[in-house]
């Protein structure tokens, strides 16, 4: 695979924290999104100035790595089994979609023994069966399973609507917002390459992007 070209991530991450900045985003993370790209985009995205690196598959994770620590935060982005927990929980910073139970006590197990404790709450504002998430309503219960398992909830996260449409995506957005705020949680997770000055105008304060970083995947 070919060496990542450090010159042009640091140029649009640059300008992606220009774009954040006059959507009226006063410091919003940014999570570079790193799957399918190797190592080297990692260690790239860290150097350009990124707060994070966001990764969805756990095997693609221990392979990635391959006993290295992460040059930045890591934040497990993608759908998580309980069962998995284990393989990755030494070097995830931020588990950012935690949507059960069965996760959240899992978590808190492995936290026990010295994993990351510290997650985001994956919530299903767009209603849309292909999202992953708890619904709105079953975010009281979540809550509580994580004060109970000594889990720390930093915030939530959500996923814009599959169709972009602005109306509905600000909708989404707000939602999720007003979640955050209902119960008093600082982190707001929302807006990806399509849809980050959206988010970033209803309030995020991280975006998880990929290809308006590093170009659309191989």
């Amino acid at each position: 695979m070919a060496a990542p070209d450090a010159a042009m991530i640091r140029d649009n991450v640059a300008r992606v924290r220009e774009t954040i900045s006059a959507a009226g985003g006063a410091g919003v993370s940014l999570v570079a999104v790193t799957k399918t790209h190797p190592w080297e985009t990692l260690v790239a995205a860290a150097e350009a100035g990124c707060d994070a690196v966001g990764e969805n598959y756990v095997q693609e994770i221990v392979a990635k790595l391959d006993g290295r620590r992460p040059p930045l935060p890591l934040h497990m982005i993608g759908s998580i089994q309980s069962n998995k927990v284990r393989k990755i929980d030494r070097v995830v910073s931020l588990w950012e979609s935690v949507d059960r139970t069965s996760v959240i006590e899992e978590i808190g197990r492995r936290a026990g023994s010295g994993g990351c404790a510290d997650v985001l709450i994956q919530v299903n504002v767009t209603g849309e069966e292909s999202k992953g998430g708890c619904a709105p309503g079953d975010l009281e219960g979540l809550l509580a399973s994580a004060g109970d398992a000594g889990v720390r909830v930093l915030g939530l996260m959500g996923i814009g609507p599959t169709d972009g449409a602005r109306a509905d995506t600000e909708k989404a957005f707000r939602g999720l917002r007003g979640l955050c705020d209902e119960n008093s949680l600082a982190v707001c997770s929302m807006g990806m390459s399509g849809d980050y000055e959206i988010a970033v105008a209803c309030g995020s304060t991280m975006v998880r992007l990929g290809s308006v970083l590093f170009g659309a995947r191989g």
